[in-house]
C-alpha cells in the first residue's frame, strides 16, 4: 500500500509553482517582498506538515504570519531598547 497524499514539501513546492506568474507580474520591490514570503512557507514547511491541514495554502498563510510576527517582535525589542537608551519610556 502507497502513499496517498503526496508530502508536504511536494505540495507546497507545487502550490509556490503555481503562484509564479503572480511573482513575475510584480515589481522587483514587491517581488523581493513576495519572495520573502515563500521563503517563510519553505522554512517552516516542518511545521506545516506537522499540522496535516488538507489545504495546503492554510499551512502557508501561517507560516508567513508567524514570520511576519517574528519580525514585528525584533522591530519592538529594537525600539524599547533604543527608547531605554534615549530615557523615554
Amino acid at each position: 500500500m502507497g502513499k496517498t497524499v503526496a508530502s508536504y514539501r511536494i505540495a507546497l513546492d507545487g502550490e509556490l509553482q503555481r503562484w509564479r506568474g503572480f511573482a513575475r507580474a510584480l515589481r522587483n520591490r514587491d517581488r523581493s517582498a513576495f519572495d520573502q514570503m515563500t521563503d517563510a512557507c519553505r522554512n517552516y514547511a516542518s511545521a506545516g506538515s506537522n499540522a496535516t491541514r488538507p489545504v495546503i495554502f492554510e499551512s502557508m498563510v501561517i507560516s508567513i504570519l508567524l514570520h511576519q510576527q517574528k519580525t514585528l517582535n525584533g522591530l519592538k525589542r529594537e525600539l524599547d531598547e533604543v527608547r531605554k537608551q534615549l530615557g523615554r519610556p
